[in-house]
């Protein structure tokens, strides 16, 4: 392979791809995820749930082929397996266990949650550390992305009290001053 003169160092390029690998496998497990979730919701709030896990996980099939092409345009390789998706990322499965509609919002709005975390380091790591000012800039495209999606799953379960299996404690009636 014809080295690379891009303006980093072969170690400040491994130390961006060992990032960039990271945040390949937490997207990976986030779109199974939210394919899976896709496939089996239920209740009253089937279609307008499958709907935006359909539009998510189009953008996250979108944001794995770009950060994999950003590994790539850096002289490395993308991890491409999910043994390699499952040592290298921080999202966890939950394997035989399928929640409510809200616990599974729940549990993706944590995901989104834990990636935007992730991001933000890693957009410090490239800058501070790797001095690759471009895939920080790259990361805090992706990390807008997770921002907004995670905002649209909080917004679909604003104001509903959650256990921590998901389902919605047994509320006590309020009535309103004077009534």
């Amino acid at each position: 392979m014809r080295p690379l003169n891009i303006g980093l160092s072969e170690e400040q390029r491994n130390g961006v791809i060992n990032l960039l690998n990271k945040d390949l496998s937490d997207a990976y497990l986030l779109v199974v995820k939210t394919k899976k979730y896709h496939w089996d919701v239920v209740g009253p709030q089937f279609r307008s749930l499958h709907e935006i896990w359909e539009e998510q996980y189009q953008q996250l099939t979108e944001n794995i082929d770009a950060i994999a092409e950003r590994v790539r345009a850096l002289g490395g390789y993308p991890i491409g397996t999910m043994e390699g998706f499952l040592k290298n990322g921080t999202i966890k499965e939950h394997g035989g266990d399928v929640p409510t509609a809200t616990g599974m919002v729940a549990r993706l709005v944590d995901d989104h949650e834990q990636v935007i975390r992730n991001l933000r380091e890693h957009i410090d790591q490239c800058s501070e550390d790797f001095h690759d000012e471009g895939t920080a800039d790259f990361l805090t495209g992706l990390m807008e992305g997770h921002e907004e999606m995670a905002w649209m799953l909080r917004s679909f379960i604003e104001g509903q009290a959650l256990e921590a299996d998901g389902s919605q404690p047994a509320t006590e009636k309020k009535t309103p001053v004077g009534v």
